[in-house]
């Protein structure tokens, strides 16, 4: 038998559920459908969430470390790696629970299992139980995600991780290669090297994180140069072999050397893959770019009319916020209310120590597409607070329009960056400008305040840096 809703949700990550929940609280009558037996996606389950619990572990450890520059001794901390990983479970099924629990109370009917279109009115549920049923819809909504991109030829081997492998956490390796030095392997890189693995890294571009701005990424790239074995820029891996005690990694430099190095594990982190097969498009009028990116417009509708896609299966930046803002505007469009997709400023963050975060235009972005610009820079060697976290390797910069001074962009790197930026967003989106922000009173002491003293220093005026305006 088949059953009839007025909306199907395919993938209950925070794009899917974001999406249903809201569908539902408009009065919808809503399926979601999803392989885990509650929502959250790859996100919650085996990314964002369980790499953030590391990461603060990680950070826990760093600060005992660092403490010692100001007279409090720790001794060495001891790790129960068991522990750890049962912490980081609780704090996943916690937030799964709970977003099973919200799922019930909005009546949503949620399907463990994988779906696929029969037609553009239909998709067959094979169910997690062995069973299978169809559900006709009048709107669906494709929210199934991406996963780890793998490098073609590697070696099938335990010893090889992807960053679901790293977080699962069996055991902390002697020596770790990351492969791809972007926010992932940056982020998992961190957290091994805080349990005491020995790190390296290798990236085929001539820095780390090359989304980032390089005055940013530079700022973390001096701080993991002191934590890191090695740091390879610019070198290729030819190829891995297997061996007895783990993976023997070839690489090739800029000048085209081959050398050798071997490491316990090998954590591959070169991007993610859109999760676009297998779902029976071919059946429906959706069309899928040469990216496996399913095409949308900016109502996120494809080109079948009934068949819309959010979140990472629908195109960079493969982020959360990005698709939890992409399925409320789904559901206001399938509503019928006048929306569209235009947001000026998707934050983006780096949960590294220290933290990068940026959003709006980037200085790079500026160059590519010669865009005059006026960039101004507060070095955090100039803020109280930050001396007194002793921790001043830290930069708040702003992308100005230097004709109209509207603030274009956002970038801050240092503690607590991620918490930051979201200031910067709305200044974005608002339209501000800079006299916007030097005019807002931010509290003091707090590293906030580099964003009203960056402004500040636009005009000449930064109380804690003397640069005059040209």
């Amino acid at each position: 038998m088949s059953q009839s809703v007025q909306l199907v949700v395919i993938g209950a990550g925070p794009g899917g559920y974001a999406a249903a929940f809201g569908a539902s609280d408009m009065g919808m009558d809503v399926a979601l459908i999803d392989k885990e037996p509650n929502p959250g996606g790859v996100c919650t389950w085996r990314g964002c969430i369980p790499s953030k619990a590391f990461l603060h572990a990680a950070k826990v450890i760093s600060e005992a470390k660092h403490a010692s520059a100001f007279g409090i001794e720790y001794n060495t901390p001891k790790i129960d790696v068991n522990k750890l990983r049962d912490w980081k479970k609780s704090v996943v099924n916690k937030l799964t629970g709970g977003l099973g629990q919200l799922t019930k109370a909005r009546k949503i009917k949620y399907v463990q299992g994988e779906a696929t279109f029969v037609n553009s009115n239909t998709i067959s549920v094979k169910k997690a139980d062995g069973g299978s049923e169809q559900l006709t819809f009048q709107k669906a909504i494709i929210a199934t995600g991406s996963r780890p991109s793998v490098i073609p030829n590697l070696p099938r081997s335990k010893h090889i991780w992807d960053s679901t492998d790293a977080l699962e956490m069996e055991a902390v390796p002697q020596t770790l290669l990351v492969v791809g030095g972007g926010y992932i392997g940056m982020e998992l890189g961190t957290v091994y090297y805080e349990l005491g693995s020995k790190v390296s890294v290798v990236e085929m571009m001539p820095g780390l994180l090359p989304g980032a701005d390089k005055d940013l990424s530079d700022v973390l790239y001096k701080r993991v140069k002191g934590m890191f074995t090695k740091i390879m820029l610019e070198t290729k891996v030819v190829k891995m072999e297997e061996t007895p005690k783990g993976i023997t990694v070839t690489f090739a430099g800029k000048d085209g050397k081959e050398f050798k190095e071997e490491y316990s594990k090998v954590l591959v982190s070169v991007g993610r893959k859109p999760n676009s097969e297998n779902l029976g498009l071919e059946k429906t009028k959706v069309r899928v770019n040469a990216r496996g990116f399913i095409e949308v417009n900016d109502q996120r509708r494809s080109a079948d009319e009934n068949i819309y896609a959010i979140g990472d299966v629908a195109g960079d930046p493969m982020l959360a916020h990005k698709a939890s803002h992409e399925g409320h505007l789904a559901i206001e469009a399938i509503a019928g209310k006048k929306v569209a997709w235009e947001p000026q400023a998707i934050p983006a963050v780096v949960f590294t120590d220290p933290e990068i975060a940026w959003c709006g235009l980037t200085e790079l972005d500026a160059q590519k597409q010669g865009k005059e610009v006026h960039v101004v820079k507060f070095p955090w060697g100039a803020s109280g607070r930050a001396l007194t976290l002793d921790r001043q390797d830290g930069l708040t910069k702003l992308i100005i329009d230097p004709k109209t001074e509207r603030i274009l962009g956002v970038g801050i790197v240092g503690v607590g960056a991620g918490e930051m930026i979201s200031e910067g967003v709305l200044a974005v989106e608002m339209g501000s400008v800079a006299k916007d922000l030097k005019l807002t009173i931010h509290p003091h002491p707090t590293l906030s305040e580099t964003i009203m003293e960056t402004a500040e220093s636009f005009f000449g005026q930064s109380t804690h840096i003397y640069k005059p305006k040209k």
